[in-house]
C-alpha cells in the first residue's frame, strides 16, 4: 500500500504472499512496482515564537459544505468502474473486512504512530485541528484523528485500522513546503480514500494478485494481469481523491500546486514556483507523448506506479475544475457556517 499502504498512496515493498492487513493512505508521488516506501508531500513553513512551533495559517472566507456528498458525485470514471466490480460480488465487503480484522501488524503500526507522533486537539495544534474539522465538515465524513510526527521527510498519510478509527499522520517537514490551503487539500485528499472506502476493495484484489502467484503453470502471468490491472486502479483512486482535495480546496491552483511542488518544489524556490506555467508542461507532456513512440513510452513509464505521474494529475483536475459535474456539485452545495467553522 501484499500490503497495501494506501493515501492520496503510498506502499510497502512486498513479495508475492507476504500480505499484511494495514492500509496506509499517503499523498505522494509515483512510486514504482511493489509498493514502495511512503513518499513525500509538504506543507508551509513554520514560525518558531518564543521557542514554540506555530503553523502559519490564514482566515478565509465560508467554504462551501457539501451536506448530501456521496463518494460517487466526485469519483473518478475508471475509479467507479473498478469499485462496481468488485461491489457486484456477493459478500466480498464483509470479506474483505474480516480479513482486515486482528492483525499484529495493524497493532504495530498503531502503537508506533501513537508513541511517536502528536495527537493533534482542540488543545494541541488547534489550527491544524480547525483544518482537518472543517475539511471533513465540507466532504460530509467523520473526521479521523490526526498525528504530527517529527520526521525530515515530508509525508503525510492515513492509517484505516479495522474496528478502530482511522488516522492521519503528517511529517512536520511538510510545514516547510505547503501553503496552509495547500496542506488542507492534502488532509482533503487523505479523506478522499476514507470516504471512497478503498482500503477494502484495495486490499482485496492485491489478495487476488498474491493468489495468482501461487497458480501452478498460468499463476505468474495471471499474477502479473492483477497487478497492473491494480496498479491502474491504485492511480484513478488517486484521481477520485485529487477531486475531494478540490472540493475542499475550491481552487483548482490549490490542488496543482501542492502536485507542482511534489514535482520539483523546495521551501526556498516555492515562491517562484508557477502553476499555469506548470500546466503547459502538462500540456506539453500530452503533446510529447501523442506519437505511436511516445505513447508506447508513456505507457512503460507509468505502467508499474502506484501514482499518476504528477503533470497527468494536474491537467485531470485542471478538466475536472472545469467540468460540467463539478460546477453542479458547487451549485448543490451550502455556505458553511460561521459556527461550524470554529
Amino acid at each position: 500500500m501484499a500490503s497495501l499502504l494506501l493515501s492520496s498512496l503510498c506502499f510497502s515493498s512486498q513479495k508475492p504472499g507476504s500480505f499484511t492487513s494495514s492500509l496506509r493512505f499517503s499523498f505522494g508521488a509515483p512510486t514504482g512496482s511493489r509498493f514502495a516506501a511512503p513518499l513525500s508531500i509538504g506543507f508551509r513553513p513554520v514560525k518558531k515564537r518564543n521557542g514554540r512551533i506555530r503553523v502559519s495559517v490564514y482566515s478565509r472566507a465560508s467554504p462551501l459544505v457539501f451536506r448530501d456528498l456521496d463518494a460517487d458525485d466526485f469519483r473518478h470514471p475508471l475509479d467507479k468502474q473498478n469499485t462496481l466490480i468488485l461491489k457486484a460480488i456477493p459478500g466480498l465487503n464483509e470479506l474483505g473486512r474480516a480479513l482486515l480484522a486482528g492483525s499484529v501488524t495493524e497493532q504495530i503500526m498503531l502503537l508506533e504512530n501513537i508513541g511517536t507522533s502528536v495527537l493533534v486537539s482542540k488543545d494541541q495544534l488547534p489550527e491544524l485541528h480547525k483544518m482537518m474539522i472543517e475539511a471533513a465538515g465540507i466532504l460530509n465524513i467523520e473526521p479521523p484523528d490526526l498525528y504530527v510526527r517529527q520526521s525530515p521527510v515530508p509525508n503525510a498519510y492515513t492509517l484505516a485500522i479495522s474496528g478502530k478509527k482511522p488516522f492521519v499522520v503528517i511529517h512536520t517537514s511538510l510545514v516547510e513546503l505547503l501553503t496552509r490551503n495547500e496542506l488542507q487539500a492534502v488532509l482533503a485528499h487523505e479523506l478522499g480514500h476514507l470516504k471512497c472506502d478503498h482500503g477494502v476493495w484495495l486490499t482485496f484484489a492485491n489478495l487476488l494478485t498474491v493468489g495468482a502467484y501461487t497458480i501452478p503453470g498460468l499463476g505468474g502471468f495471471i499474477a502479473q494481469t492483477l497487478e497492473e490491472q491494480l496498479f491502474r486502479w491504485l492511480r484513478s483512486a488517486e484521481l477520485t481523491c485529487d477531486r475531494a482535495a478540490l472540493l475542499v480546496a475550491q481552487d483548482p491552483k490549490v490542488v496543482i500546486s501542492v502536485l507542482m511542488k511534489l514535482a520539483g518544489g523546495c521551501p526556498s524556490m516555492a515562491d517562484q514556483l508557477n502553476v499555469d506555467a506548470f500546466l503547459e508542461q502538462a500540456r506539453s507532456y500530452d503533446k510529447a507523448s501523442s506519437s505511436p513512440i511516445g505513447y508506447y513510452i508513456r505507457n512503460a513509464q507509468t505502467r508499474q506506479l502506484s501514482h499518476p505521474l504528477p503533470v497527468l494529475r494536474a491537467r485531470e483536475i485542471d478538466e475536472w475544475s472545469r467540468s460540467i459535474d463539478y460546477r453542479s456539485l458547487l451549485k448543490r452545495a451550502t455556505q458553511m457556517s460561521v459556527v461550524e467553522n470554529v
